[in-house]
C-alpha cells in the first residue's frame, strides 16, 4: 500500500487549519522567523536565479505573456471601436 499518511494524507482544508494554528502560536511565543527586507530580497533573488536557469520554463513564461498582451490589446481595440469587449 502506497497511500499518503500523516499530515500529507489529510484533507487540504484540515492541513490549512493546523498550519494556521501553528503559525499563530509561533508568533505569540515570539519564535516565528520574520524576514528582514534584506533577507526577503535575497530569498527572492535566489528563487529567481534558480527559475531562470530553466530555459524551457522561461520560454513558456514569455510565450504566455505575449499571448496575454495580445489578448489585452485586442480587447482595448474592441472597446475603442465598439464600446465593449467580447466575452471569451
Amino acid at each position: 500500500m502506497t497511500g499518503r499518511r500523516g499530515f500529507a494524507g489529510m484533507d487540504p482544508e484540515r492541513q490549512k487549519q493546523i498550519a494556521s494554528r501553528g503559525g499563530k502560536v509561533a508568533h505569540q511565543r515570539k519564535t516565528a522567523h520574520e524576514f528582514t527586507s534584506e533577507e526577503a530580497r535575497l530569498a527572492g533573488k535566489k528563487g529567481g536565479d534558480v527559475t531562470s536557469r530553466d530555459r524551457t520554463h522561461m520560454a513558456e513564461i514569455g510565450r504566455l505573456g505575449a499571448v496575454s498582451r495580445r489578448k489585452r490589446h485586442i480587447d482595448e481595440v474592441e472597446v475603442a471601436w465598439w464600446g465593449v469587449a467580447e466575452e471569451r
